[in-house]
């Protein structure tokens, strides 16, 4: 599979017999439906790519999903408990893409995200 961000490789990782894909180039992860949230008490492990490249990749949001290969074009999708997390979702398959950083920030949720929620802005079309 190739990242549907920056077409680097997307490597196998298995956690707790789930496989998910991380890219080898900017760090973001390919999560199957629903599999994000069987491995959030691992989001340390998994998410090990630079937060930083994952803020500059969300520029590139107009993307396809790597899984269904149809040229299905992933949505963009804003977590409501945390607005400030951008991630793209497969309309066909249910899949997820984040960039690197945002699982790690999705699979935790503290003061600090709440103080983020009520200062987020909303998402550019």
């Amino acid at each position: 599979m190739q990242c549907p961000k920056c077409r680097a490789t997307m490597q196998s990782l298995v956690v707790d017999e789930v496989e998910i894909e991380r890219c080898e180039g900017c760090g973001g992860l390919w999560f199957d439906m629903l599999e994000e949230e069987l491995l959030k008490q691992h989001a340390e492990q998994i998410d090990i790519g630079d937060p930083q490249v994952g803020r500059q990749q969300n520029s590139n949001d107009r993307i396809d999903c790597p899984r269904c290969k149809s040229g299905q074009p992933l949505i963009r999708m804003v977590d409501a408990a945390q607005p400030h997390i951008w991630f793209e979702s497969c309309t066909v398959c249910y899949g997820r893409f984040y960039d690197a950083g945002e699982f790690k920030d999705f699979a935790e949720f503290n003061l600090s995200d709440w103080l983020k929620r009520l200062r987020a802005q909303p998402r550019p079309d």
